[in-house]
């Protein structure tokens, strides 16, 4: 089992940034591929990035490439995820996912976060 613990959501302005961490405890964190996903309300959990178990390499979904950053710190089991130019559209709750294959499906990752919520005020 890997626990997953999402911190550093909340209120902030457009054009603002955040900081999303994502501290693991359990099995080996550095076993793991990560992923960031997000859900809207009445919206379904879309792919935000991920990283390889090594960081070696990341991906990102277009449209926030450029403003999104994911990275992992193995030494300190945390994944995060910089948010910068941040629009109210990415309000949304965020959730951290393990999973031994990296990918951009939820079915993709077998541990999940309990989600932190950005809320992006215009």
């Amino acid at each position: 089992q890997v626990q997953l613990v999402e911190s550093g959501g909340g209120l902030v302005q457009a054009g603002g940034s955040l900081k999303l961490s994502c501290a693991a405890s359990g099995r080996t964190f550095s076993n793991y591929a990560m992923g960031w996903f997000r859900q809207a309300p009445g919206k379904e959990r879309d792919f935000v990035a991920a990283i390889r178990r090594s960081g070696s390499s990341t991906y990102a979904v277009d449209s926030m490439k450029e403003r999104f950053t994911i990275s992992r710190d193995n030494a300190q089991n945390t994944v995060y995820l910089q948010m910068n130019s941040l629009k109210p559209e990415d309000t949304a709750v965020y959730y951290c996912a393990a999973g031994r294959i990296i990918g951009s499906r939820s079915r993709d990752y077998d541990y999940w976060g309990q989600g932190t919520q950005v809320t992006v005020s215009s």
